[in-house]
C-alpha cells in the first residue's frame, strides 16, 4: 500500500499532469483561457482575485523554499532551525489566510451572481473542491503541526521534503511519507489529485502568464477626431449618394 500511496499514485498524476497539457494545447488553444467572468461581475472579483492570486504566489514560493531546498543549506547561510521555523509559520500562515479568503470571496461570487454561475461548469467544481481541501490541509498542517505541536512536532524537512527530492530523482522512498503524520499524507494526496485535473480546467492559464508584456512596445493612442493636413475630414459621404 505504501508503494502504491506514495510512487505509483504520485507518478501516475505527474504523468497525466504532463501528457494532459499537451493534448490540451494541441487540440483545444482556444480553450486554453480562464474562461474570465468578469464582464458579469468585477467588484467581488477586484477584491478576490488579487488576495488569491498574490497569496498562492506565496504559498507556492514557500513550498518550493521548504520541499526543494535542505537543511544543511539554510544551516550554511546562518538559519538556524528557529528562525526558519518562525520565517515558515509567520509566512505560511500570511499567504495561507490571503489565499483562502481570495478563495472564499471567488466561490462566493460564483455561487451568488447568476450569470457566473450559469457559466460555472463541472469541472470548476470539482476544480474549486479540490482546490480548497488542499489550501485547508495545508493550513491545518501549519496551524497543528508548527503552533499546536500535537504529539510533538513533526519535522517535515526531514521526512516529506527528503521523499519529495527522492520522488523528483525519480529515487523514491516510500517509507519516509509513511512514517508522515496524517495531516501531510492527505494534503500530498489531494494534491498529486489536483495535478492530474489541472490540464483539463481552467488551472492551464497559470502557464499563460503575460510575459510579453513586459517588452512590447508601448500602444499610441490618437484622437478620432485628430485633423491631418490644411483640411478637416469630411463626416458622410464624399459625394452625394446615387452620383454614378
Amino acid at each position: 500500500m505504501d508503494v502504491f500511496l506514495w510512487v505509483i499514485v504520485p507518478y501516475v498524476c505527474l504523468a497525466i499532469f504532463v501528457l494532459g497539457h499537451v493534448w490540451r494545447y494541441r487540440y483545444d488553444k482556444f480553450g486554453w483561457t480562464t474562461r474570465s467572468s468578469q464582464l458579469y461581475e468585477d467588484r467581488l472579483l477586484r477584491l478576490g482575485s488579487p488576495l488569491f492570486h498574490f497569496g498562492m504566489l506565496g504559498v507556492v514560493g514557500g513550498h518550493i523554499i521548504g520541499l526543494l531546498v535542505p537543511r544543511s543549506w539554510t544551516e550554511a547561510i546562518g538559519i538556524g532551525d528557529h528562525a526558519y521555523h518562525y520565517i515558515a509559520v509567520i509566512g505560511g500562515l500570511l499567504a495561507g489566510v490571503a489565499a483562502t479568503v481570495g478563495l472564499i470571496i471567488l466561490i462566493y461570487r460564483r455561487r451568488t451572481v447568476g450569470p457566473v454561475f450559469s457559466a460555472t461548469t463541472v469541472n470548476d467544481k470539482v476544480m474549486y473542491a479540490f482546490l480548497a481541501a488542499v489550501i485547508l490541509l495545508g493550513m491545518w498542517n501549519t496551524i497543528a503541526g508548527s503552533i499546536f505541536t500535537l504529539g510533538g512536532e513533526y519535522n517535515y524537512r526531514e521526512g516529506v521534503s527528503v521523499w519529495y527530492r527522492s520522488f523528483l530523482a525519480f529515487t523514491p522512498d516510500a517509507s519516509l511519507m509513511a512514517k508522515a503524520p496524517i495531516g501531510f499524507q492527505l494534503h500530498a494526496l489531494v494534491a498529486f489529485l489536483l495535478f492530474a485535473l489541472w490540464p483539463f480546467t481552467r488551472l492551464v492559464h497559470v502557464f499563460s502568464a503575460p510575459l510579453g508584456y513586459l517588452t512590447r512596445p508601448y500602444i499610441v493612442y490618437r484622437s478620432r477626431d485628430e485633423v491631418v493636413g490644411t483640411r478637416r475630414p469630411r463626416r458622410g459621404w464624399d459625394e452625394p449618394v446615387g452620383r454614378s
